[in-house]
């Protein structure tokens, strides 16, 4: 991590020329995000027709007007179709710069966070598929991208942003979007989950999977009222080495509104709500997140040992400890519990064959 940050690039507009020179750099690269992006293709989807309908349209009243100049004694008809033909090419003009008017803000926001990025040590990618992280959210769904996010370029491994992924079909299908930041540790640990209060809902947790209730641990003071800490059971002494009172506090602090995973050597922070792109606040809030909580974390492991496995040197967890139990959600019970009674009715009801 850089030892101050300047903001300087997200605050200063780039010229367009500039911006121009950038775009030109990054199709010539060959990245696949530098491709048509999806802003683009739906933006020409919903305009094509309109432009279309509005070229034919304006073809046909000008072809109107010059038959009814052609067939006039009145002079001045005879400039109409010009007249027209002018202000359909102004109007369409207009509406493909209205159309391109986002299109060009997110290549000028882009622009802007790569010179963020190289300002402070760091490299920017609006686009990299599968990324290969063990945290909860990256093994979920389809078309998996982290997306607009800014990694260390050198030094202890760092990454935030944003990380997209699908799941359904048809009228099912949703694409999800969650804020990430991925620091990595020294240090193999147990998965633990923190699942913060502060964004959950009426129906409960914001998280995309569930874990199952027997792995809570209650830690001292008023932590409980803003994290439920899960982790896996007879590892309980393993995670109050590791959530001590101070770093309790730092998480209270500085993280309450999102959830914190450790699991394997890594630490996140996830919100289900997108990070913004370029966001200064956004941002220097992440930075002080991994100043304080990130590195007490890295403090607090970085002499951690699972005695099950004996060796320091090993730096590994035993297989009980590795991973979480997830519990089946009632809502996918009830629904397996319908399925099967539906196909029990019919059978005996004659409607599905045996």
């Amino acid at each position: 991590m850089p030892s101050s940050i300047d903001f300087t690039a997200l605050t200063t507009p780039l010229p367009p020329e500039q911006v121009r020179a950038w775009k030109a750099q990054a199709v010539a690269s060959g990245a696949p995000w530098a491709r048509l992006q999806p802003a683009e293709i739906t933006a020409l989807a919903i305009g094509a027709p309109f432009l279309l309908l509005f070229v034919a349209t304006g073809m046909s009243m000008i072809g109107t007007f010059a038959s009814t100049a052609a067939q006039s004694s009145f002079p001045a008809a005879a400039i109409m179709p010009v007249i027209l033909g002018l202000i359909m090419i102004v109007a369409l003009g207009g509406a493909v710069f209205t159309l391109t008017a986002p299109l060009r803000k997110t290549w000028e926001l882009w622009a802007r966070v790569d010179a963020f990025a190289r300002a402070n040590g760091m490299t920017f990618s609006p686009r990299d598929d599968d990324p290969a992280y063990p945290g909860t959210i990256f093994g979920l769904g389809r078309e998996r991208h982290a997306v607009d996010h800014l990694r260390a370029a050198t030094g202890r491994y760092l990454d935030f942003g944003n990380y997209r992924y699908t799941t359904g079909s048809g009228k099912s299908r949703r694409t999800h979007t969650w804020g990430f930041l991925a620091f990595h540790l020294d240090r193999r640990m147990p998965h633990m989950m923190l699942d913060s209060a502060a964004n959950n809902s009426l129906l409960g947790s914001n998280l995309p999977v569930s874990f199952r209730k027997d792995q809570i641990l209650s830690l001292e003071g008023d932590f409980d009222r803003h994290f439920t800490l899960y982790c896996p059971r007879e590892y309980e002494r393993d995670a109050l080495y590791v959530f001590t009172p101070d770093l309790m506090a730092l998480l209270i602090d500085e993280a309450a509104p999102f959830d914190v995973e450790i699991v394997d050597d890594w630490m996140f922070v996830y919100s289900s709500r997108p990070f913004g792109t370029g966001d200064a606040n956004l941002y220097a809030r992440l930075f002080r997140i991994m100043d304080t909580v990130g590195a007490k974390t890295l403090r607090q492991t970085d002499r951690y040992l699972d005695e099950r496995v004996g060796t320091f040197a090993a730096n590994v967890v035993a297989p009980q400890g590795a991973r979480l139990t997830r519990r089946i959600s009632v809502g996918a019970i009830v629904v397996f519990a319908a399925i099967v009674a539906i196909w029990i009715w019919g059978i005996a009801s004659g409607f599905i064959n045996r």
